[in-house]
């Protein structure tokens, strides 16, 4: 079997995809993530993820958003050499919020908003760049759904020992763990407490359509946040492209998008994803995005 044109790789810490055209037919293909390029051996973990994804192809070029890349520039550099050597195409490596930002915006100028377990905006213009936030959930990933979670079991938790009013939460999260399981207990003994956070987020976003006065004020401050962190990132452009998980519930993105409307800034929807964007900063169509990436022959 043999492979002409653009492979388009989305490299993630959980999953890794493949878009690639084979025979003529558009082939989609996925494995496993790798821990980030800044991790330990990020770079063989990070090939071990993409090349059997390209087995029996022959691309004539290479376009990857990897997990880390943005700040990882020496082993995203390192990345798109290996990977040229492996295949014997050009690779092209950038981060996956780069890839993105490219795919959601059509390669234009404006704003990436990305709400999912964790939260993080890019902005990206002819003058400039900035991303704001993704700190992680100790530190930032404000308005995310490891936040919102948070809140609520926060919330939960106020309302139990009476310094909070009652809230419909308390229920719902008692559905989520079982009767006989503490909220404490159970974010504690979590091996990963933001994403187990994070499951708890689409409850708390429901209450709050439901009109839950604790939940719509979780809902409302998170929007905020997000608003404040889009804006923070869009320099001179207004325009913001919503991405992740917590964007597909309707509830909450009216709210961000509402938000974004009091800051004097429009949500537009995306007009692609990170596989677009890989395949398009492959070819050289993101001019304004060759800034972040790494290419080798």
């Amino acid at each position: 079997m043999t492979f002409s044109g653009t492979a388009a790789i989305d490299l993630g810490k959980s999953l890794c995809r493949a878009r690639l055209v084979i025979d003529g037919a558009t082939v989609r293909r996925e494995g496993g993530g790798a821990p980030g390029l800044a991790a330990r051996d990020g770079v063989a973990l990070a090939l071990d993820s993409i090349v059997p994804l390209l087995a029996d192809a022959r691309p004539e070029r290479i376009g990857v958003g990897a997990a880390g890349a943005m700040y990882a520039t020496v082993e995203a550099a390192a990345l798109a050499r290996a990977l040229a050597d492996a295949t014997r195409a050009p690779a092209a490596v950038t981060s996956d919020v780069v890839t993105a930002h490219a795919g959601a915006l059509d390669g234009e100028a404006g704003v990436l908003l990305i709400a999912g377990t964790g939260a993080v905006a890019l902005g990206v213009a002819a003058e400039a760049r900035r991303s704001v936030d993704g700190w992680g959930p100790d530190l930032g990933d404000l308005g995310s759904g490891s936040w919102i979670g948070r809140e609520g079991v926060r919330a939960v938790l106020r309302a139990r020992d009476g310094l909070g009013p009652a809230t419909v939460l308390t229920d719902v999260l008692a559905l989520l763990i079982g009767d006989d399981e503490s909220p404490i207990t159970w974010v504690g003994g979590a091996a990963a407490p933001a994403r187990l956070l994070a499951t708890f987020a689409p409850a708390v976003l429901d209450g709050a359509d439901q009109g839950d006065p604790v939940a719509v004020a979780i809902r409302d401050s998170a929007a905020d946040l997000l608003g404040d962190t889009a804006l923070a990132a869009s320099g001179s452009s207004s325009v913001v492209a919503l991405h992740g998980g917590l964007t597909a519930h309707d509830g909450f993105r009216a709210a961000v998008s509402s938000a974004l409307e009091t800051r004097g800034l429009e949500a537009v929807p995306a007009r692609g994803d990170a596989l677009d964007g890989a395949a398009m900063i492959a070819e050289g169509r993101a001019p304004l995005h060759e800034r972040f990436v790494h290419r080798a022959e």
